[in-house]
């Protein structure tokens, strides 16, 4: 793997002030690249700035629903990542022909790599508008820049993630807790693993260009075993619920378009049809990463969650 093959290039990141956004910076300006973080919230990625040498970072402000800035956005870099994501609003217009735009963009700007990021379970079939959202944004990269890198991570795991911290929080707070989708299968990925993956991939176009990967974690895990996996490492011993299907679907009916509502109705079909890999698409070792489990984490992480910190037993 050609990891010093990005030093010095110019690497433009579409949406790149969110999660992913954030450790993948880390992971390329450890490799020597310049970066050009673009995103409609640019003030979120103002963090990044001061982790590159002077003229290393640059933020744009830009929406990949108003593909006619896209040109200048992209213009010069050598590698382009698309992070752009939403589970609200025209979803489509950011997820499907919003990354087409930015694969069009890619490939009019002269850049010899792309990586663009779905999800695992993106389905042109699919049940949920975010999964069909998401295979149309992988077939419109792909029809306008077919030498794209396709990567489908499952959910991300991360000390600042919006996923174990919720989870972990809700079991500080309640003595008992009701678990959606107990059987419903998780391969959490970390999200450092997710942006080695990008990067190797970006550094090795040749290798991973035109490719489709399902980038999930080494842990098979149901709902129900996250949750007490949670609640061991925040030292919590909360009474678990789990819930039948018909009963989070009459809750999630009533309380779903809630503002604040614990889970909405589209996360709850999303998250009873899993999110693990099929095994039939390469993963994170053919991108030369050894993937790190959930468990390697945990302890350290969640101590704030515990009764008394790290002064608890």
């Amino acid at each position: 793997m050609a990891r010093n093959s990005l030093h010095g290039k110019l690497v433009a990141v579409v949406g790149g002030s969110g999660f992913i956004g954030r450790h993948l910076a880390q992971e390329l300006l450890k490799r020597g690249a310049r970066l050009r973080l673009i995103s409609r919230n640019v003030e979120r990625a103002s963090a990044v700035k001061p982790l590159g040498n002077l003229g290393q970072v640059q933020l744009l402000r830009g929406d990949v629903r108003k593909a006619d800035e896209l040109a200048s956005l992209l213009a010069g870099a050598d590698g382009v990542v698309n992070l752009a994501g939403t589970f609200a609003g025209n979803l489509d217009a950011v997820m499907g022909s919003g990354a087409g735009a930015v694969a069009r963009a890619a490939q009019a700007a002269g850049a010899k790599a792309m990586v663009h990021v779905s999800a695992i379970g993106a389905d042109a079939g699919g049940e949920t508008a975010y999964a069909r959202a998401k295979a149309a944004g992988e077939a419109a990269v792909l029809a306008a820049f077919p030498a794209a890198t396709v990567l489908r991570p499952s959910v991300l795991f991360g000390p600042d993630d919006m996923f174990i911290n919720r989870f972990a929080g809700l079991i500080a707070r309640f003595p008992v807790m009701p678990v959606f989708a107990p059987q419903a299968e998780l391969q959490p990925v970390f999200v450092d693993d997710v942006a080695l993956a990008i990067a190797n991939a970006l550094a090795d176009p040749a290798a991973h260009g035109g490719k489709t990967f399902e980038i999930a974690g080494p842990q098979r895990l149901t709902m129900a075993q996250l949750n007490r996996m949670i609640a061991a490492g925040a030292h919590r011993s909360p009474l678990f619920l789990d819930l039948p299907d018909s009963a989070s679907g009459l809750f999630v009916a009533l309380t779903g378009w809630l503002p604040g509502a614990p889970i909405s109705g589209q996360q709850w079909k999303l998250l009873k049809a899993g999110n693990a890999a099929s095994d039939n698409l390469p993963g994170l070792k053919e991108l030369g990463v050894s993937a790190r489990p959930l468990g390697l984490f945990l302890d350290r992480w969640l101590v704030r969650f515990r009764k008394h910190g790290r002064f608890g037993n």
